[in-house]
């Protein structure tokens, strides 16, 4: 394959993955300052809060577990785990953005340092995940066309910004699962 074809191959996907990383978090922040309550009908959409956690924890075990595999010089896990990771989160989106089309929003309702440091995870999360995007995209996307050393420098920053929006999703599931209406 020549230089040129590459270069046109990955300003398409560069192209596409830019659109994504834009679309991905406005559709998230509408979906949050613009609650959609109700649009599906009667549909219970409760559960998905304990979904979300789930998926997120599941999410975390198999970023480590990838890491783990790379540091071993198992190419094969590492990419099974990392390719676990990044449908559990695609999964995890679809459901998270479901959920906040059809249910009311949800009000923290602790106090004192508790309030603070709810906030402070929930705040940082938000920003990390929007963040995130297209960071994830890119690493599999140099993964996937075989260009392991940009792949390599980008997954450098893309692996400790990942799990710590896995693993705050999780805290702020758990901080917030008290207040959640029944």
């Amino acid at each position: 394959m020549s230089t040129k074809a590459v270069n046109a191959n990955d300003t398409k996907y560069l192209i596409l993955i830019a659109v994504l990383s834009v679309a991905v978090p406005l559709l998230v922040a509408l979906l949050l300052f613009v609650p959609q309550t109700g649009k599906l009908g009667d549909v219970d959409v409760t559960f998905l809060p304990k979904l979300h956690a789930l998926l997120n924890s599941l999410t975390a075990i198999a970023l480590l577990t990838g890491f783990r595999f790379i540091k071993k010089g198992n190419i094969r896990y590492h990419r099974f785990s990392m390719t676990t990771a990044f449908v559990l989160s695609a999964f995890f989106l679809i459901s998270y953005v479901t959920y906040h089309y059809q249910a009311a929003p949800t009000s923290y309702g602790g106090e004192g340092i508790m309030r603070t440091i709810y906030y402070f995870v929930l705040i940082t999360h938000i920003i990390l995940a929007a963040i995130i995007v297209p960071f994830v995209l890119l690493s599999v996307y140099f993964a996937i066309s075989n260009q392991i050393a940009r792949h390599r420098k980008i997954s450098r920053w893309t692996f400790p910004l990942w799990f710590y929006v896995a693993v705050t999703g999780v805290l702020v599931y758990f901080m917030i699962a008290p207040y959640y209406s029944s």
